[in-house]
């Protein structure tokens, strides 16, 4: 039996049997399968300590794995309070540090010298851009962003350009040759970049035994946090150092693994015991965090997935309120029903800071902000910003003030250029000379700089169409709905198009939000009458305040708890996304579900679900059906509450677009009434195309938006067509 206290500062006061077997487990192979709210960064680091107090290893024989900077500055400090001294020798941190480490000590083997520097995103798209156009490739067809995600997903992988296979290739060899002239050009700059540092470790210990076996020798233990969040090349890492001693423990929940869009591969926990002969699982199964009604509907929710370890979460805690599941009329109810239960909650004493509300998706958040900010209710965003601090939405509203306010020089400075226009530098520092000089608006003094002939070359014709575009769209204001209007400038400005061009992964994001955008818009009888709206917003979330509602979403919360969770939009294409499930099947699906699961989970004591009947959309109110993770929730730890009204258990939508209500609306089936919208695409059966995931295909089926493409390397998938581009 493992004594209570080994040390004046080490004690095992108030562990569970579970949890210490995983810390008194020292010797090979050790899974802990740590359920949410199991007290897993405790048997972590206590487990570390434990190590050294039992005098089975030095610091410097430990190699401890965390994901973030923030997890391992935490368990520095909690392994420091343990062991009653500072942590310097530990080899503690973030797979980055640990194999920037070592590749500094071995930097030579792989072609570069011990000083070598670390490109960020931002370098490493400038140098593709670089060689992209050196090649004679049209960067508007091959973005470096989207180049720059390719090749991170081969190094995720564990591919260098020697190492890729034609379907890893996905057939493309242009993208292959730019990925071996990239490798070669950061050999000549002495750099590397993020997913180099693992690349060049495992190229250091396939190549060089000698220098692989020295580490091996050296970490007597290896504990990983988060396992189940590990990638290809980190999981290949991990084996070649633990086959030495083959002490590894590994602490994760394949429950939890909601990031295979980043490189994740679920895959490496659930093969633990294949991968690591005579491995022992631990199940820590005992939470400490919520009520049994709500890890009962998260287990029930959960226990629908096929590829997981069964596991059982229990705690000692009074069974509390059931998991609530209320249904709205729509959109608008559910951020106002929202806003209420947050106000009486804090009425009867409930810290806003310990309640959150999660979205699947970041557009999501428009809505209760705004509705917060009529409460007069401080949130904070988490993970982001705030909706209206968004880059791409400061610039949409920078054009919608350079049409109301022709003298925002501001707003005309953020958007000339914006999308690129080919107005440079020198043309706007000869604008602002003039403003000065003249002391005229920025606008005021481009015309007379333009008549007076002063601005040249491209930047000339860039700016006189400018300019022209502007009268326009102000002679077409006073006849326009306000959405109608925005989105007609996003669109004839091009801003629209330069976010469908851009393969970066945060790209869709920042489309959904333009579409959220121009809801928010349509719902002011003028764009003056927004703009006032979101003036007075700005000035508002200006306040500081400690004690502030969460809004995040439900991948930005996962680690996070609070008493109480607003899990709102579980509805039909929302959550689960359709996006995920178009792109990954049921893969997508368990995935969705997971992050349900994440997000029943972080809970304390009440987890409230809501789902609108009808939610309005970027063409307009649509019905919503309820989403199916709803109706996999045990009866037995739910309450349910329907939307109130006849009207909200109907599927009606009217086709205007318009906002159906009690006395008028249509019968006719949403997926029916879709079919009046046109699509905007101009795909064709027979096509070739190109998706930054499944690389290229051809166009085997066309259903409005929704392409059905069959992959050279992917077979059939079915696909939103913002996410192809003609090849």
């Amino acid at each position: 039996m493992l004594p209570q206290k080994i040390s004046d500062s080490l004690t095992f006061d108030n562990l569970n049997s579970p949890q210490r077997r995983a810390i008194e487990t020292t010797e090979g192979p050790v899974l802990v399968l740590a359920g949410a709210g199991t007290g897993k960064t405790r048997v972590l680091t206590t487990r570390l300590a434990y190590i050294i107090e039992k005098g089975l290893a030095f610091p410097n024989h430990i190699l401890s794995v965390t994901f973030t900077n923030k997890a391992a500055a935490e368990m520095r400090e909690r392994v420091a309070t343990l062991v009653g001294r500072a942590t310097e020798g530990f080899w503690l941190g973030t797979f980055h540090s640990l194999a920037v480490r070592i590749l500094r000590r071995h930097a030579e083997v792989v072609g570069l010298t011990s000083d070598f520097t670390i490109l960020d995103s931002d370098d490493q798209q400038r140098l593709l851009k670089q060689i992209i156009q050196a090649q004679g490739i049209d960067d508007k067809k091959n973005p470096p962003k989207m180049v720059a995600a390719v090749i991170n997903r081969w190094k995720d992988r564990g591919l260098l350009p020697n190492k890729v296979s034609p379907s890893e290739g996905r057939g493309s060899q242009m993208l292959l040759a730019i990925y071996q002239e990239y490798q070669e050009r950061l050999r000549i700059l002495n750099a590397a970049d993020f997913g180099d540092l693992l690349l060049h470790n495992l190229t250091i210990f396939q190549t060089q035994p000698a220098i692989l076996q020295s580490y091996q020798s050296q970490f007597r233990y290896i504990l990983v946090d988060e396992y189940q969040d590990t990638n290809i090349a980190q999981y290949l890492w991990l084996r070649l150092l633990a086959m030495g001693h083959g002490n590894i423990c590994c602490v994760g929940d394949d429950d939890q693994s909601i990031y295979a869009w980043r490189g994740a591969e679920v895959g490496n926990i659930l093969r633990f015991e294949e991968d690591f002969a005579g491995a022992m699982v631990i199940r820590l199964e005992q939470n400490y965090r919520s009520t049994p009604h709500i890890l009962g509907a998260a287990a029930g929710l959960i226990s629908n997935n096929s590829g997981r370890f069964d596991k059982t979460l229990w705690t000692d805690v009074d069974q509390g309120e059931k998991v609530t599941v209320r249904g709205t009329y729509d959109s608008i109810q559910e951020a106002r029903f929202i806003g209420d239960e947050i106000e009486d909650r804090q009425r009867h004493g409930q810290a806003l800071s310990q309640m959150a509300i999660l979205v699947r998706a970041g557009y999501q958040t428009r809505e209760f902000e705004d509705r917060l900010l009529v409460l007069g209710v401080p949130y904070r965003v988490i993970g982001g910003q705030k909706f209206y601090e968004r880059m791409e939405i400061r610039d949409a509203l920078a054009y919608l003030r350079i049409i109301v306010q022709p003298q925002d020089g501001l707003a005309f400075e953020r958007i000339i250029n914006t999308p690129r226009r080919g107005v440079g530098a020198s043309s706007l520092q000869i604008i602002h000379t003039e403003s000065r000089a003249a002391g005229l608006p920025l606008l005021e003094a481009t015309k007379r700089l333009l008549e007076e002939g002063m601005i040249k070359g491209s930047a000339k014709n860039a700016l006189h169409q400018f300019i022209k575009q502007l009268e326009i769209w102000r002679d077409r204001l006073p006849d326009m709905g306000p959405g109608e209007f925005a989105k007609m400038i996003l669109d004839e400005s091009g801003y629209t198009e330069m976010w469908r061009q851009d393969k970066s992964a945060d790209s869709p994001g920042r489309l959904e939000n333009l579409k959220e955008l121009i809801n928010a818009i349509k719902e002011f009888d003028t764009i003056q009458a927004f703009l006032e709206h979101v003036s007075l917003v700005m000035d508002t979330t200006s306040t500081v305040n400690n004690d502030m509602v969460n809004l995040m979403t439900l991948h930005a919360a996962k680690g996070l708890e609070f008493e109480t969770v607003f899990l709102p939009g579980w509805e039909e294409s929302i959550f689960p996304n359709a996006r995920a499930l178009d792109e990954n099947g049921l893969e997508g699906l368990e995935e969705e579900r997971r992050l349900a699961y994440v997000g029943i989970t972080r809970a304390r004591q009440q987890a409230i679900i809501t789902y609108a009947h009808n939610r309005k959309t970027f063409q307009g109110w649509q019905y919503s059906t309820p989403s199916r993770f709803i109706g996999e929730l045990p009866k037995e730890h739910v309450h349910l509450i329907q939307a109130s009204g006849s009207e909200a258990l109907h599927g009606t939508r009217t086709l205007s677009g318009q906002h159906p209500n009690k006395s008028s609306y249509s019968k006719m089936d949403i997926f029916e009434a879709e079919f009046s919208v046109e699509p905007t695409h101009t795909f064709k059966k027979g096509g070739r195309v190109f998706h930054l995931k499944f690389g290229y295909g051809f166009v085997h089926d066309i259903d409005m938006d929704n392409i059905k493409v069959e992959f050279e390397t992917s077979g059939i998938k079915t696909v939103v067509a913002d996410y192809l581009e003609h090849a």
